[in-house]
This record gives C-alpha cells, structure tokens and sequence, in this order.
C-alpha cells in the first residue's frame, strides 16, 4: 500500500488536505469520490522520482521511443485538430493514443491518457514529460484549461513554434551554399595534392626544368601540407573540442557570447533575435493570461545569448520593484531605440501586447533581411577565396609548363 497527499472540495465547497493509503493513485481517486470528496489533485508522498519515471515510461503495447522537443509541435497541432472539431481535450489524448501511427507521438499520447484518466489535469500531465514540453508551453496549456480558451491557446502557441521553426530552417538554407562552396573547394585542393602534383612533379624533374617562383610557392606549400597536414588537423580538431567544453562552462559561454556581439555582422544579427525571442514569446504569455511577471521569467529562458539574458534578468528585477518595463529593459542596453519607443507607447496605451505582436513582425523581417545580407558576404567571400587559391594553382601550373617548355627549346 502506497500513501498518497491529497488535496480536494467537499460538498459544502470546502478544501480538505489530507493523505490516504490505497494500492494505486487510481484507487486512491475512487476511494476520495466515494467520500463525496471533488479531487483537485492527488500525489504519492515521496514519490515525486518515481511517479517521473513511470510517466516518461512507454504506454502497455508500445515502442519504447526516446521523446525530446520535435515532438512538441505535431502533438500539439494533431490536438488543436481534434479540439476545434468539438472533442474534449481528453477525448482527444486518448484518440490520440489509439490512432496514431507515429512511434513517439504515439508514446506520448498514450503516457498521457494514462495521467488523464488518473485525473490530472492536461498541463500537470505535460509536465511530466519535461524533455518535450518546456516550462513555457505546459504554463500556457494551464493558462488556457483555467480561462476555458485552450484551442485559442494551442492556435496562438502553435504559430509561435512554427514562427521559431521557420527561422531555424532560414538560417540552415543560408548557410547551405556557402557551405556547399567551401566542401567543393576542399576538394579541388585535395585533388591537386594528391593526384594532379605528383605526376606534375615527376614531369618537372624528367625535364629538369627549373620552375617558376609560383610554382616552387605551390609545391613547397603543397608538400607542408602532405607532411603536416595531419597534425594540423588535430591539433584543429583538439582546440576546437576544448574551446566546446569551454564554452559549455557558464563563464566561457558568458565571455564568448560578448564577443560575439562585438563581431561586425554577427552581433547586429544576435541583438535582432533577442528582439524577436522576447517580444514573440512575452506577447504569447500575456495574450493568454499568464501574469506578468511570470511571464518575463518564462521570457528570460527564451534569451540564448547570456550577456542578454543576465540584462533581462536584471531588468525582471527592477519590473518586480515597480519600474516600467520599457524603462528597465533601456537601462539594459541590448535592446534597438526604435523597440523601446514602440513598447512605451504600447504601455502608455496599455496595448502592451500588440506593441510585441508588431515589433515581433517588424523583426522577423529584419532577420530575414540580414539572412539575406549574411549570406551574399558569406557566399562572396568564400567565391573569391576559391577564384584565388584555384587561379593561383591554374597560373603556377601554366606558368612553370611554358617555362619548362621554352628551357626544353633553347637547349
């Protein structure tokens, strides 16, 4: 027999605490109702770690399947699906858990009628699942199950998170051809040291011809690389593990996050995410009900750069103290005049919330237009860098070839 906390109202309307034994949450669930008691919520003393464990578990008859954060957004999707065709929220979980096909979604779903039909509540049952949904998402599933406007909830949180995945694909695209430059850089220049210079050389020395200056450069690079190549390599590869694990430190993420705001392009283009990060997240929040300052803590999480998110943390503080919060976040420093303006107005106006929803817009904007900017940099530098180290190889070949030719006449 397992002890179990419970708190719940009585037919007079009364709360009543207290703690049962009984074999099961479930049967501790029916015995409070043949009390006349109404559950609000019932948990096992101790056993918060277990009662995780069993959550995260797969349901009786599926795959066990590792849930993270790309399942968030279609289970919420195939949800407001079946809400707005008029089912319960637990009709639509446990229909959910029946019909779906996926292996993950379906883990999920079943994990969670099984918290539903033990009583809990819909965003107590997606706390249980931590990996998937975050803190922000199961407040705003509270937000809504409390003002009896879930779907409206799930609508405005699901264009959020396809907002959010829309620009990480965006980013992606941008640096695919770049990327795709360098790879096929790379592999003219493994090519020509370890095919093309070879035969060159053995046609050099057959002749003995002596070689141009730009061509005794190429080989005599061409050659460093074939016999230190290897240890710079690793010795790349090393620095960069360590300079990770640095990073992963709070303090080497705090310091390298600074600098990267003094990069020329790069800390416009992070200064424009925080923007979009904090007005598309805060204006989510306090459309659907979530307090204010509840709100900003939940917004602070959002602010990956940690030189910004130490700033918005301190002006939380000052917002908690009473001050404005277009006048904390100016004392900050991270955020564009034109932001601030636009959300002073909104607060003397008390249209706070679509004073985000439009700065949020606005920046969307501006970051796809900095995508677009970063990309043609990235992508002329990288071009001209090939043109060069191509052309250079292309004008000493030719070059020692005609040398060698016009030495093989005169003799």
């Amino acid at each position: 027999m397992a002890r179990f906390t419970y708190s719940a109202r009585d037919r007079g309307g009364k709360n009543v605490a207290d703690s049962l034994e009984a074999p099961s949450r479930k049967d501790a669930i029916r015995i409070l109702g043949a009390r006349g008691l109404q559950v609000v919520s019932v948990d096992e003393a101790g056993g918060g770690p277990a009662r995780a464990a069993k959550a995260g578990a797969a349901p009786r008859g599926a795959v066990a399947v590792a849930l993270n954060r790309k399942h968030r957004l279609p289970f919420l999707e195939a949800l407001h699906d079946l809400l707005t065709s008029g089912m319960s929220a637990g009709e639509a979980v446990r229909l959910l858990s029946v019909r779906i096909k996926e292996p993950g979604l379906r883990t999920l779903s079943g994990g969670l009628w099984e918290r539903l039909s033990e009583g809990a509540p819909l965003s107590k049952a997606m706390a249980d699942y931590p990996e998937v949904f975050d803190t922000s998402t199961t407040s705003l599933i509270q937000a809504g199950e409390a003002t009896g406007s879930l779907g409206e909830t799930l609508a405005r949180l699901i264009a959020h998170l396809n907002e959010q995945r829309d620009l990480r694909t965006q980013l992606l695209t941008a640096l695919a051809y770049p990327l795709l430059l360098i790879f096929v850089a790379g592999c003219l220049v493994l090519f020509f040291l370890f095919f093309l210079l070879p035969r060159l050389q053995m046609l050099f020395n057959s002749l003995h011809g002596e070689m141009p200056v730009s061509t005794r450069l190429l080989v005599g690079g061409a050659n460093f690389l074939l016999h230190y190549g290897a240890f710079i390599a690793v010795a790349a590869i090393l620095g960069g593990i360590s300079f990770w694990r640095w990073r992963k430190t709070e303090a080497g993420r705090t310091a390298s996050d600074a600098w990267l705001l003094r990069l020329p392009l790069i800390g416009p283009f992070i200064v424009s995410q925080t923007v979009l990060a904090f007005s598309q997240t805060l204006g989510v929040l306090l459309a659907n009900g979530i307090t204010a300052v509840e709100a900003l803590r939940m917004t602070e999480r959002q602010v990956t750069n940690r030189v910004h998110r130490q700033a918005f943390h301190e002006a939380t503080d000052r917002v908690i103290e009473g001050e404005s919060l277009s006048s904390s976040l100016t004392r900050t420093g991270c955020f564009p005049d034109l932001v601030l303006d636009r959300l002073t107005v909104g607060e003397n106006t008390g249209n706070v919330v679509p004073s985000l929803h439009e700065i949020a817009r606005n920046y969307r904007r501006v970051i796809s237009s900095q995508l677009n900017m970063f990309v043609k940099v990235i992508a002329t530098v990288v071009l001209l860098a090939v043109f060069v180290v191509v052309g250079f190889i292309a004008f000493a070949i030719v070059s020692a070839v005609f040398k060698v030719s016009s030495s093989f006449k005169m003799g």
